[in-house]
């Protein structure tokens, strides 16, 4: 069984017009966001093996504020070019392309293709994964080169915004 996070890239600033599309910063919402979430998916247990993010500026910055939330290594972040503006059968490709030993993978890139992937992989009917929602499935398999249309099962699905969960930035963790 292997499991797999598809988390979008916390919302980016648009301050700058003169800056590239690859080259967006994270804005104040993103730079709480991000951590936010990894302090959440550290509260549930949801401790990747491997993160594997797009280069892109905002997504590089999401990733590395995760990967501090969950104590994991910057080094460790494989960083695939091929995430960003990828549709939905190029991330598949990324995906099957994974080494075995990894368990859970955490996924950083950007929509339309997180979306569309999860979708495809659950047959969910997930309208927009917003900035930093973090999409958590199963899949029924032990080589990622399995991976295929339809076997996924979702099992969790958060957002920045759930008001359940609210928490701010200074907020301390708990167990």
């Amino acid at each position: 069984m292997k499991t797999l996070t598809l988390l979008r890239h916390a919302k980016s600033s648009w301050k700058r017009p003169d800056l590239g599309d690859f080259e967006r910063p994270l804005n104040g919402r993103g730079r709480t966001d991000a951590p936010n979430m990894g302090r959440r998916l550290a509260r549930r247990g949801l401790q990747p093996t491997r993160i594997v993010s797009s280069p892109a500026l905002r997504a590089r910055a999401t990733a590395e504020a995760v990967a501090d939330a969950l104590a994991y290594p910057h080094a460790r972040i494989l960083w695939e070019p091929r995430i960003y503006e990828a549709g939905v059968q190029t991330l598949l490709t990324i995906l099957r392309g994974q080494a075995d030993e990894d368990a859970h993978l955490l996924i950083v890139g950007h929509n339309p293709g997180l979306t569309m992937l999860a979708n495809a992989l659950t047959g969910d009917r997930l309208d927009n994964l917003p900035t930093a929602g973090a999409y958590t499935l199963t899949l029924p398999i032990e080589q990622w080169r399995a991976t295929d249309w339809g076997i996924g099962t979702r099992t969790l699905l958060m957002v920045p915004k759930d008001p359940a969960e609210a928490e701010t930035a200074t907020s301390p963790v708990t167990g």
